[in-house]
This record gives C-alpha cells, sequence and structure tokens, in this order.
C-alpha cells in the first residue's frame, strides 16, 4: 500500500467516521431518551437530519428504537469499507464478508463511542467538577446505562468512584476479546483468506 493510498484510506475513515459517530449518538440519545434541548443534541440533531428525516416516513421506528439511524449507520459503514477497499491493495470483499464486516464494525464503534465518551466524563470531573457542561450532561445521559449496574458492584473509594476506570476496564477486554476475533473473522469471510496474509 503506497502513501497516496495511505492518505485517501484515512480520509475516508476520518471523514466516515465522524458522521457514523454523529448517527450512532442520534441513535443512542433517542433510547436513554436524553435532553433534545441540549445545544450538543441540537448540534447532533441538525446534522443527521438529512439523511434521517426522508428515510423515517418510509422506515418507522419500532419498540422506542430508530431502524432509519441504524440502516442509515449500517449503509455508512458497507460504503466506507467497500470505498477503503477500492484505494488501497485489498480485494472487493464478499457480499457475506462485507455484511459480517459492517455489522462488526457497527459494533466496535459502539464500544469505542462508550469509551472516548466515558474518557471525556472523566477528564471534564478533574478540570470542572460541580458545575454544568452540555457535553458532560448528555454523556452522562449516554453512558448511564452501562455506567449504573457497573456502580451496584463497585462502591466508592473514600469518596472517589471508581466505576468508569471498570467500565473503560471492561469496555477495552470487550474489544480484545469479543470485537477483535469477531473482526478477524469477518476479514476471513470478506477476503477468503486470513487477516494477517492480508497484512492486517
Amino acid at each position: 500500500m503506497g502513501y497516496l493510498s495511505n492518505a485517501g484510506a484515512f480520509l475516508i475513515q476520518t471523514l466516515f467516521g465522524i458522521y457514523e459517530i454523529l448517527i450512532l449518538l442520534r441513535l443512542l440519545m433517542q433510547l436513554v431518551r436524553a435532553d433534545f434541548y441540549n445545544p450538543l443534541s441540537q448540534f447532533v440533531v441538525k446534522a443527521t437530519n438529512p439523511p434521517l428525516k426522508p428515510l423515517r416516513r418510509i422506515i418507522p421506528g419500532y419498540a422506542g428504537i430508530d431502524l432509519a439511524s441504524i440502516l442509515v449507520l449500517f449503509l455508512l459503514i458497507l460504503i466506507e469499507t467497500v470505498l477503503i477497499s477500492a484505494v488501497t491493495d485489498l480485494p472487493i470483499p464478499s457480499a457475506g464478508g462485507l455484511l459480517a464486516l459492517s455489522l462488526v464494525g457497527g459494533l466496535r464503534l459502539l464500544v469505542f463511542l462508550y469509551l472516548i465518551s466515558i474518557f471525556i466524563l472523566a477528564i471534564l470531573s478533574w478540570i470542572n467538577p460541580g458545575t454544568y457542561n452540555p457535553i458532560a450532561h448528555l454523556l452522562e445521559q449516554i453512558t448511564s446505562p452501562l455506567i449504573r449496574p457497573v456502580r451496584k458492584y463497585v462502591p466508592p473509594l473514600s469518596g472517589l468512584d471508581l466505576s468508569p476506570m471498570v467500565a473503560i476496564i471492561v469496555l477495552y477486554l470487550a474489544l480484545l476479546l469479543i470485537i477483535a476475533p469477531l473482526q478477524d473473522w469477518a476479514r476471513s469471510l470478506a477476503y477468503g483468506v486470513p487477516p494477517a496474509l492480508l497484512g492486517l
């Protein structure tokens, strides 16, 4: 893979990755019933409305789950995978492999989003504790379903809340022990050879 291919892959991953995170945030915001009047929430809504508003007329939500957001996220990851294959030396993945890569990519993005969100919350709590911050408020709402069960089993130690640290460790282990093997399996299915032979 040459320098130009590396640059092209980086640009594709960056541009698609940013919008995929916004779509995933929109999905999680709806699942946790986040404050949509939050300035950050408003930005996410306005940025993701162009593809979601028309699609929602065709694909309604189900049981509080925004199926249109899931479909857009899946399609974005799928297109990103095809484009990266096109600008690099990788062959175009098979249909089944492409489907598997897109599904695993969505799970990986979800874990990364939770990791980043909890990490940002921890930093903000050290820098400016006790003050309202719209970013921290939204991230607290999104990560609460994950942090709340951890707090039941990890009580504060001398007033220090260790639950975010435990959650980060668990999420990172999930990346290593669940997501990574799934990703290797999806790449083998997509390209027909072990990932190591492709330099992945």
